[in-house]
């Protein structure tokens, strides 16, 4: 994996062309305003749910009890798992155990699908009076949601799937079906944690004050490490977005299961971060990876 900042001004220049002219001014004030760049500083990512059902968890702890962001050991026991789901888990648990990096989307700098995406560390929203845009910091990942829309009859599985949404009220509702199985590095986390064809994830977002803000904080710090290079504004005590989404997948998964991601301030100047795929498979201790190759040049 080989990061390189650039240059981020055309990006934040497109931002903000296409968010100024979102609404008019009949209705701007009944959709909620989440248009701005926002970061989560912790890794791997996924908060607990304040009840529920929640994700798959590290068995693997550092000494003050919290989950070790630097070996992936997912809890196979995890009652969401069905007996298939729970075998890889544990093999991939093993396998880390072993003292090896099992590949995932973020280290192979594949796309990363949903939910995995939302390990990453910044997102902007841009809402639109007929979508919204989600651009995300590393690597130049990117969704599309209709808004106001239902899924198409017949549903072409894509890395990110087909995302459909609508405002109720202070929130909003953004439902995705139709994300592509068929692929290397088929996970919605980085334990491995499988999904089929049948995977359904519906996504919830919307402004929370800064009281509620830190339970999640303090919910999310017994699972995730804060990482110091994606830097958050501590001084700032209004109001943060979050997201609760629920991820359904009969093929996988016992029974919904809840995340949270509670977005903060930036606190840092944003550089354009380009994951390069490698034709080394390091991480297995092999020399090949699923990278396109070919025998020709095509130019």
């Amino acid at each position: 994996m080989n990061l390189r900042p650039r240059s981020f001004l055309f990006l934040l220049s497109l931002s903000a062309a296409l968010a100024v002219p979102a609404f008019g001014t009949e209705g701007a004030a009944s959709i909620p305003d989440f248009s701005a760049m926002w970061v989560h500083p912790y890794f791997p990512g996924i908060e607990p749910p304040p009840s529920g059902p929640g994700p798959v968890y590290n068995r693997s702890r550092r000494a003050n009890g919290a989950g070790n962001n630097q070996q992936f050991v997912g809890d196979y026991t995890n009652p969401i798992l069905k007996p298939e789901a729970a075998a890889m888990v544990r093999k991939r648990g093993d396998i880390a155990l072993s003292g090896v990096t099992s590949p995932t989307p973020s280290n192979r700098c594949w796309p990363s699908g949903v939910p995995y995406i939302f390990f990453q560390p910044g997102m902007e929203m841009l809402q639109q009076p007929h979508e919204i845009v989600f651009l995300y910091l590393r690597n130049h990942e990117f969704r599309h949601v209709r808004l106001n829309e239902p899924h198409p009859a017949r549903v072409t599985p894509s890395w990110y799937g087909d995302s459909v949404g609508h405002y109720e009220g202070d929130t909003l509702v953004i439902d995705t079906v139709g994300v592509k199985a068929d692929r290397p590095f088929a996970m919605v986390d980085m334990y491995g944690t499988p999904f089929s064809s049948a995977v359904h994830v519906v996504e919830r977002y919307r402004m929370v004050d800064y009281d509620e803000a830190q339970a999640a904080v303090a919910r999310n710090l017994k699972e995730n490490a804060r990482v110091p290079d994606t830097a958050s504004d501590l001084t700032y005590r209004g109001k943060r977005l979050q997201v609760v989404f629920t991820v359904e997948d009969e093929g996988v998964f016992t029974m919904p299961w809840s995340g949270v991601i509670t977005y903060e301030r930036p606190g840092m100047a944003w550089e354009e971060n380009v994951c390069a795929e490698n034709p080394f498979d390091f991480f297995a201790g092999k020399n090949d990876a699923f990278v396109p190759t070919a025998d020709k040049a095509d130019f």
